[in-house]
C-alpha cells in the first residue's frame, strides 16, 4: 500500500504478496506452538475472525489486491486457506467466488457500515452501478469510523491531531474493497477515478495514472521522504 502511494509501478507490487502469506503462516505456526506449550487459548491480540471489522477489512484488502494483481493460483489458494470463513459473509464470499467457483456464499453481511453500500452496488441494475459505486467510495472512510477497541488499526494514520504525518505510519487511505468489486463483477468505475480514496491504478497497470497531477509546490511528505512522484493521495 505504501509503495502504491508513492508511485511504484503496479506490475512490481505482486512481488510482496508471498512475504505477506509467509508471515501470516509463520504467525499461525508459532502461536499454535506457544499456546500449546503454555496451555493458552490464544496468544495474539489480533482477532482472526471475519466478525471482527479489523480482520474483515484486512482480508478484504488482501482479496482485492490478489484479484487486481492477478497473483498465481498457488498464492491465491494459500490466501483462501488463511482467510477461511467460507459461507460467513455474502459480500466477501461473492467477491472470492469470482475466482473460486463453487465457494459457499453466506446469507448475511457482517459489517453493514460501510459495506451495505457496496453490496447494494453489486446487486443493482447495470445502469445504476457506477453512481452507487461512487457513493460507496464517498462514504467508505467515514462509515468505517469506530470507537475505542473497535477502531481500525490504521484509521488515524495521517490525522492532523491524533497522528500527524510527521509521526510516520501513513500509507494512504485506499478503498481496495471497491477495486475488488470492480474486478470481480466488471463494474464501471469511471465516476470513481481520481477520487482520493480510490486506487484505480491497480486496475490499469500500464497507465496512465488515474490520480490528479499535483502541483510541484504542494509536493507531499511521501515525495519528500522517498524522492518519488506521488499518485496524489489523501494527505
Amino acid at each position: 500500500m505504501r509503495c502504491y502511494s508513492f508511485g511504484e509501478p503496479i506490475c512490481d507490487l505482486s512481488q510482496y504478496f508471498p512475504g505477506v502469506l509467509d508471515a501470516w503462516e509463520l504467525s499461525n505456526e508459532l502461536a499454535s506452538d506457544i499456546c500449546r506449550e503454555h496451555k493458552l487459548k490464544t496468544c495474539r491480540d489480533w482477532t482472526f475472525e471475519l466478525s471482527n471489522l479489523n480482520h474483515y477489512n484486512w482480508c478484504f484488502w488482501l482479496v482485492g489486491l490478489a484479484l487486481a494483481l492477478e497473483i498465481p493460483d498457488e498464492h491465491w489458494q494459500r490466501l483462501l486457506a488463511l482467510i477461511g470463513g467460507e459461507g460467513e459473509d455474502e459480500l466477501l464470499d461473492r467477491v472470492i467466488a469470482s475466482r473460486q467457483p463453487g465457494r459457499k456464499i453466506g446469507t448475511v453481511l457482517l459489517h453493514k457500515k460501510p459495506y451495505a453500500r457496496l453490496l447494494k452496488t453489486v446487486n443493482a441494475p447495470k445502469e445504476q452501478q457506477a453512481a452507487l459505486l461512487r457513493d460507496f467510495v464517498e462514504h467508505w472512510y467515514a462509515e468505517l469510523a469506530r470507537k475505542g477497541k473497535d477502531e481500525l488499526w490504521w484509521y488515524i494514520y495521517g490525522d492532523p491531531e491524533k497522528h500527524p504525518l510527521e509521526k510516520g505510519s501513513y500509507f494512504g487511505r485506499w478503498c481496495v474493497e471497491a477495486v475488488a468489486a470492480v474486478k470481480a463483477f466488471g463494474l464501471d468505475d469511471g465516476l470513481c477515478l481520481g477520487h482520493e480514496h480510490y486506487p484505480g491504478d491497480l486496475l490499469r497497470p500500464d497507465g496512465p495514472s488515474t490520480h490528479p497531477v499535483r502541483d510541484e509546490k504542494k509536493k507531499g511528505w511521501l515525495s519528500k521522504l522517498f524522492g518519488k512522484s506521488e499518485r496524489g493521495r489523501d494527505e
